[in-house]
């Protein structure tokens, strides 16, 4: 009796050893799973940061523009005192057809 006994707490006691391993593989894999989950969120955002830098400095390059010639465009001081001034119309009357109803 003594034998059947130590031998169903024997059996008793390695079918707990392996459910408790069966738990802690399936929690293994889950912390695994949550893991590679956050690594994935965190290489996307990554590569979100990366589109942004990348807009952003050619945004800077075009805004600095450094690389762009517009010599063609300056104006030559010499002609300002030709250009004739514009005089500002200080007729301007509220109460006409355009601003009523």
């Amino acid at each position: 009796m003594k034998k059947i006994v130590a031998f169903a707490l024997s059996i008793v006691f390695i079918y707990a050893e392996n459910n408790q391993s069966l738990k802690t593989e399936k929690e293994q894999k889950i912390v695994d799973s949550n893991q590679s989950v956050k690594k994935d969120k965190i290489q996307k955002q990554v590569q979100e940061q990366m589109e942004r830098e990348k807009k952003y400095a050619k945004e800077q390059k075009f805004y600095q523009g450094s690389d762009y010639n517009l010599s063609a465009f300056e104006i030559e001081e010499d002609s300002l005192p030709d250009v004739p001034a514009l005089e500002p119309d200080y007729d301007f009357d509220m109460s006409t057809g355009v601003y009523t109803d």
